[in-house]
């Protein structure tokens, strides 16, 4: 196993195959500042990379924010327009990162996720909120538009909420978002780790190579015309049953018996 990265706005842990990367900056409301997304994106590519790493979980520290999105002092920052245009790349590399993960990922959302830190939720596999997070993109109240977000937006919601979300910059609640079809789980903050660390763990003891080889699968197929994806799907579907893994989950089935997955 390579050596966990020690990061300075990012915190990486590992337990029983779950890695944890937990936005580390409470007292800023955890922004996505360049300080964040370098931090983030040395971290998703050491969880891409480490073969002892199946399922990652992502989330904020303290209790009132998982992620504000952008700092806004970065706009009076002492750069030229062209040098904030190519800054804002990482955000762009963040979520493709995220998309080409291999591995599934747990947003644990805790707090708050607005602006490019609900783009961030958005870019989770699945999703558990507290009863007391909220949703939002608030930019146009400060006569900004969330353009990088809203493609993953629009990947995760339906039109009509995308667009109140967009032009009105309301917060939505997490019983909102789980109602429109974004979150998986809401519950209790008391029941917050609790239920992350039963999906994760449930996730863990999945075959890794067949969830790479399926999620790689599903967000490639996402853009893909009908007949382009059926095409595609149907020869995923022989990589799949090559796998050993896949040969041990039906001897598995048929010896009634919990299958022993190696990632091959």
């Amino acid at each position: 196993m390579g050596s966990i990265p020690k990061l300075e706005a990012v915190l990486v842990e590992l337990a029983e195959h779950v890695a944890t990367v937990t936005l580390n900056q409470p007292d800023k409301r955890n922004p996505l500042s360049a300080e964040m997304l370098r931090d983030l994106l040395a971290a998703f590519s050491w969880c891409r990379l480490e073969p002892e790493v199946r399922v990652v979980v992502l989330t904020g520290a303290g209790d009132k924010a998982f992620c504000a999105g952008a700092d806004l002092a970065s706009f009076d920052a002492e750069k030229s327009e062209i040098e904030r245009h190519h800054g804002r790349r990482s955000l762009v590399d963040l979520f493709q990162l995220l998309r080409d993960l291999g591995k599934p990922v747990v947003g644990r959302i805790n707090g708050h996720a607005l602006a490019g830190g609900f783009g961030l939720a958005c870019s989770c596999d699945l999703l558990v909120a507290a009863e007391t997070a909220t949703f939002g993109t608030p930019e146009i109240n400060v006569g900004v538009w969330p353009m990088v977000i809203s493609a993953i937006l629009a990947r995760n919601l339906p039109r009509k909420v995308v667009l109140e979300m967009l032009l009105l910059g309301d917060r939505w609640s997490a019983a909102q978002m789980k109602e429109a079809g974004l979150v998986n789980r809401v519950v209790g903050a008391e029941r917050l780790d609790e239920t992350t660390r039963e999906l994760a763990g449930k996730l863990a003891r999945k075959s890794p190579a067949v969830l790479r080889l399926g999620r790689d699968a599903f967000y490639r197929a996402e853009d893909m015309s009908l007949a382009e994806a059926m095409d595609f799907l149907q020869s995923q579907l022989t990589l799949v049953t090559l796998t050993e893994d896949t040969k041990e989950g039906v001897r598995a089935f048929f010896e009634k018996r919990e299958p022993e997955f190696k990632g091959r």
